[in-house]
């Protein structure tokens, strides 16, 4: 994949990409309790529109994504999204993590959400790291949450609280 990258919207045309993406993080098994990825038709359905967001090389294949989902309904909650982040394994190292999550924080705290958050397993070191260096925190860790594969895995809760939305 070439050196250069732009942070676009997200668009169908990109779907198969993105679910190709999408199905690497699956496999490699550090990534998501998921098994297999989703049809275009739902993943693009759970994701909030204005929210999402493609790194794109110069050729315009995409290097990464990254997308949220309204954590609840309630009306107190209104400002709470729960975020993914995926890069495809040769692009990673190039700082396509962080172009995607500084456009999710601009975009987030435009429309006035206060907070992002995501939980990411302890073994996905590199995740950890990235979200650290943009201003995530680490608020606790789930024990044995949910079983991936028979066995069962912890996840470390993260979060961002804008400092410009009260």
């Amino acid at each position: 994949m070439s050196g250069a990258l732009r942070v676009a919207a997200m668009v169908p045309e990109h779907a198969d990409q993105i679910l190709a993406i999408y199905r690497h993080g699956i496999d490699e098994g550090n990534a998501t309790f998921e098994t297999t990825a989703p049809t275009w038709a739902a993943f693009d359905g759970a994701k909030l529109p204005d929210h999402r967001f493609v790194a794109l090389d110069t050729d315009d294949r995409v290097l990464g994504w990254a997308a949220v989902t309204a954590v609840s309904d309630r009306c107190a909650y209104a400002g709470v999204v729960e975020h993914s982040v995926y890069v495809h394994p040769d692009a990673r190292g190039r700082g396509v993590g962080a172009a995607l999550l500084d456009a999710l924080i601009a975009s987030t705290e435009a429309a006035g959400i206060w907070t992002i958050q995501s939980g990411i397993f302890p073994e996905n070191t590199a995740s950890l790291a990235l979200h650290a260096r943009v201003g995530f925190r680490v608020i606790g860790i789930r024990e044995r949450i949910g079983r991936h594969h028979g066995n069962w895995r912890d996840v470390t809760l993260v979060e961002r609280r804008s400092p410009s939305v009260d």
